[in-house]
């Protein structure tokens, strides 16, 4: 299962494989905030002008609300792939390469860390969701993902980039970068489950 996340929401493909190749068995957009509560999508803006206590619990509320609709899809998923015969064993979520506040009062006096705390609130939403679940969870820089999964797969950059497109013919839109992304990343980690 690989996730591309953004502010808010994240795209999600399920790969699995039969002897031949891999084949998408799932795909879907993860929403991960109430949309009753819109300045959670960009939950560290939100309270970039609050005291810390103040700012700490309503990140706290945010995080609760992004790792209950995380946990719900991916338990979603993973049940209806079981009832199909299928088993999720990993996660995948694309990182960035961003820096991170050492503190919270740190990030909040940056505009630069609260721009990767905001990405990074929702990766961390992800991987506490998918824990919960007793999924392993693999976090992969994005600008090192293809650079890895050549090596894992052991294909060409341009071989893998073509076969993402592919995933996508078949299944007709939506099948944007993140789509792409998400499922390459979920393609490495099912090589690496078959070592």
């Amino acid at each position: 299962m690989g996730f591309a996340p953004h502010s808010g929401w994240a795209a999600m493909i399920v790969l699995g494989s039969d002897q031949s190749a891999p084949r998408v068995l799932a795909r879907s957009r993860i929403d991960l905030i109430d949309h009753r509560v819109p300045e959670s999508k960009q939950p560290y803006h939100a309270v970039e002008g609050l005291g810390a206590d103040e700012a700490a619990r309503r990140l706290d509320r945010y995080m609760a609300v992004a790792v209950d609709l995380a946990y719900s899809a991916i338990h979603l998923h993973a049940g209806d792939l079981a009832g199909r015969g299928y088993q999720v064993g990993t996660v995948g979520i694309l990182d960035s390469a961003g820096r991170k506040g050492s503190s919270l009062a740190a990030i909040l006096a940056s505009h630069a860390l609260i721009h990767s705390a905001d990405g990074d609130h929702f990766r961390t939403a992800l991987a506490s969701a998918a824990e919960r679940c007793r999924l392993t969870v693999y976090r992969v820089r994005s600008r090192d993902l293809e650079t890895q999964a050549a090596a894992c797969i052991r294909r060409p950059v341009i071989e893998l980039r073509d076969a993402a497109k592919e995933f996508g013919r078949k299944l007709g839109s939506p099948w944007g970068v993140d789509q792409k992304m998400a499922a390459l990343l979920a393609w490495l980690l099912l090589e690496r489950g078959a070592r």
